[in-house]
């Protein structure tokens, strides 16, 4: 029976590289995989996840109303899947979350979803709140703080170095804006 994966962490944990490596390790046994990544994000490209070591991969794009359980079973007809896998999973809509679970529970392929479980703010993305409540693994990966400590919290900086403690959820960028942090560290930054 296939499965529902939710490999979580801060960022600098190497999500992207493990989503890449799981994609590859299926495809050098000849299997195919549908690698998904939100459209949205074009950090690098968009329709590509790329690891911060510099490996990439070619990705179908959805959006916010995209149904992956209806593209993942029209990808599944024209040749057979082994595994969906899914970058920035956090930013799926409670309704992606719900499809990806009949993705595995009705066409028996296994969905490997990798994200952020909370944002700059300490709050939980929707699709990682539905993926903690529903996978049917959970896999913590863990990234460090400066400090040494597990960075399991994201603090977004702003251009002088200062914690950003107010804006919009969703603001793409990497090492140049966020920063993970242990909780410890978070709390002083962004509280004062």
């Amino acid at each position: 029976m296939a499965k529902l994966y939710f490999y979580y962490s801060s960022m600098n944990a190497g999500k992207s590289t493990s989503l890449l490596q799981s994609s590859y390790n299926y495809k050098e046994r000849g299997m195919r995989t549908l690698v998904l990544a939100p459209s949205f994000d074009d950090r690098y490209e968009a329709g590509k996840v790329t690891s911060r070591i510099g490996i990439e991969t070619e990705a179908t794009t959805f959006s916010n109303d995209s149904d992956l359980f209806a593209l993942t079973k029209a990808s599944h007809m024209e040749k057979s899947l082994h595994c969906v896998l899914i970058d920035e999973a956090q930013f799926l809509t409670r309704d992606q979350v719900f499809q990806l679970s009949d993705v595995t529970d009705k066409l028996n392929i296994p969905v490997l979803a990798y994200g952020l479980r909370t944002d700059f703010q300490g709050e939980p993305f929707e699709g990682s709140k539905y993926l903690l409540a529903w996978a049917d693994n959970l896999k913590e990966l863990k990234a460090i703080c400066h400090c040494g400590s597990k960075a399991i919290m994201v603090l977004r900086m702003d251009e002088s170095g200062n914690a950003v403690t107010e804006g919009s959820q969703v603001e793409i960028g990497g090492n140049d804006r966020y920063v993970s942090m242990c909780r410890k560290h978070f709390k002083e930054h962004f509280y004062g």
